[in-house]
């Protein structure tokens, strides 16, 4: 049988007795209807294949971030779910007990309301794999849910996005035929474990059922999303960076503004605070997403930040392959606040100038008792001293342009020392650490990250003998003897005593040498 339906037309089949032709022809629906069964059977099991892996979270996880097209379609819904698992970092617990007040160390002036929050061990995670299927808008849809990593959870949703803001949810219409709804929830603040953050729901409609119609838009626009939560410890001037401001660079930068900010839990007088950086970052109004009634469209839609590290951006967690760093970010900020000066004092070059420190006054707990003498002995070395007691109301664009001046930023470990964002590139940031074993701690929150912007950074871990908690105690005291002992009891002990209960007087004998450091740097630029 031909492929029109007809019988042959050769000469043998003409020829060929009737009994014969009539086989033939029954041959022929045989072998057609056979050929039919085997169609069926190898599209059926491409079909199965294809529906396994998206339905398994298993055999998403492997798959990378591709979206997976079936035959003859523009794309399907795929949800990629990434865990990875690494070496454990110094405990996080303590942001709870970081300064909650504005701009500086000192944050008397106010005092957020204790979170109850326990965060897992800092891990530092694997590189999550590529996006090497940028969607274009509408073209298909596509959701990847990014899980891994001990901090936050993020979801990016491309296609017909539509977000209902009162109700917290952002819904994906897919392009295509696709069977099954899906829902995720994502707490869109930068900490998966704070609590008081509404989650948001992510659905991907079932686009076959008319039970669950796709909302209708009321305002389309032609640009992307970013969902995100402040709240939670926003409002510590170093929380503010650790876990909005560098995040939101990272997510946001790509767009060269072109962005639309969703924020939930919004908080008007952080947005003014910040008005530059948020400005540069999106040109559009951010809209406050808990009392958006609209239906709002978009191309592409990403539901929570990513923090990679404790107040660090790791270059290879980027999104779009951009290799963001902490020197993008300081570089960014130096742009925004116009600040003049990108590279501190070179003495080889005026040898005659004295490089410029800042000495950061904490008005409370871990403030320095022997300010005077310390300011004399920086003197005597080399510097001009100035002390910093920044308070919360200070304009951040004044507070910049101040601190850009310095050459030097030296303070107690604590939120004043973040003011390192606004240095010159090359400039030296000196933390001393409180006494307790608090190294660790230290590295985490400041000294990496310092060293990331391209800053000198100098560590001066002071004794027993410089921490008012020997008086207080005496030797004999587990605080004083055994810092080890004092961790191990937990977090809550740490943090009373060795960040809540200590003040320092440094020995200007022992700390001369890093003042000396110092200046060696800077006469070597």
């Amino acid at each position: 049988m031909g492929s029109d339906g007809k019988l042959p037309t050769s000469a043998t089949a003409a020829k060929g007795p009737k009994g014969w032709a009539q086989r033939f022809l029954n041959v022929g629906f045989v072998a057609g209807f056979l050929l039919v069964l085997l169609t069926y059977a190898v599209v059926s099991q491409q079909s199965q294949r294809f529906g396994a892996i998206i339905a398994s979270p298993d055999d998403v996880a492997a798959i990378s971030k591709q979206a997976i097209k079936a035959p003859g379609e523009t794309g399907l819904a795929q949800e990629e779910k990434t865990e990875t698992t690494a070496p454990a970092e110094p405990s996080a617990d303590h942001h709870q007990h970081q300064d909650t007040s504005g701009d500086s160390s000192n944050q008397d002036d106010q005092q957020q309301p204790e979170q109850e929050w326990r965060p897992k061990a800092v891990v530092t995670e694997e590189p999550p794999k590529r996006d090497d299927t940028a969607a274009k808008p509408f073209d298909n849809g596509k959701v990847v849910l990014t899980t891994a990593g001990p901090y936050s959870d993020t979801c990016d949703v491309f296609g017909d996005v539509r977000t209902n803001g009162t109700a917290h949810t952002v819904t994906l219409v897919p392009a295509t035929s696709f069977t099954e709804r899906r829902e995720w929830t994502i707490k869109p603040y930068i900490r998966r474990t704070m609590s008081g953050i509404p989650e948001v729901t992510v659905t991907q409609l079932d686009s076959t059922s008319a039970s669950s119609p796709a909302p209708a838009c009321t305002v389309r626009h032609h640009v992307p999303a970013i969902v995100f939560a402040l709240g939670g410890l926003t409002g510590n001037y170093w929380h503010d960076f650790s876990d909005a401001l560098v995040p939101l660079f990272v997510a946001s930068r790509r767009y060269g503004g072109e962005v639309q900010l969703l924020v939930s839990n919004i908080q008007p007088w952080w947005l003014g605070k910040y008005e530059a950086i948020v400005r540069r970052l999106s040109k559009y109004d951010a809209v406050d997403l808990d009392k958006d009634d609209q239906i709002r469209c978009f191309p592409r839609v990403t539901v929570g930040l990513r923090m990679h590290k404790e107040f660090d951006i790791v270059p290879e967690f980027s999104p779009d392959g951009q290799r963001l760093t902490m020197t993008d970010f300081t570089a960014f900020l130096r742009e925004t606040y116009s600040l003049p000066r990108a590279a501190p004092i070179n003495l080889k070059l005026t040898p005659e100038k004295k490089p410029r420190l800042m000495l950061l006054h904490r008005g409370h707990y871990r403030k320095i008792v022997n300010v005077p003498e310390i300011v004399k002995a920086a003197e005597e070395a080399g510097f001009e001293v100035a002390i910093s007691d920044p308070r919360f109301g200070v304009h951040v664009e004044e507070l910049a342009k101040s601190v850009n001046s310095f050459d030097v930023l030296m303070g107690v470990h604590g939120a004043g020392l973040t003011n390192a964002v606004f240095l010159p590139k090359g400039a030296v940031v000196i933390q001393v650490v409180p006494y307790g074993k608090m190294e660790p701690l230290a590295r985490l929150d400041f000294g990496d990250p310092i060293v990331d912007m391209d800053l000198r950074y100098l560590e001066y871990s002071i004794t027993a003998q410089e921490s008012t908690l020997l008086e207080m105690l005496g030797p004999d005291h587990p605080v004083i003897k055994d810092p080890e002992s004092v961790h191990r009891s937990g977090w809550d002990k740490v943090a009373e005593y060795y960040l809540g209960k200590q003040d320092v007087k440094l020995d200007l004998e022992r700390f001369a040498p890093t003042l000396e450091l110092a200046l060696d740097h800077l006469r070597q630029q």
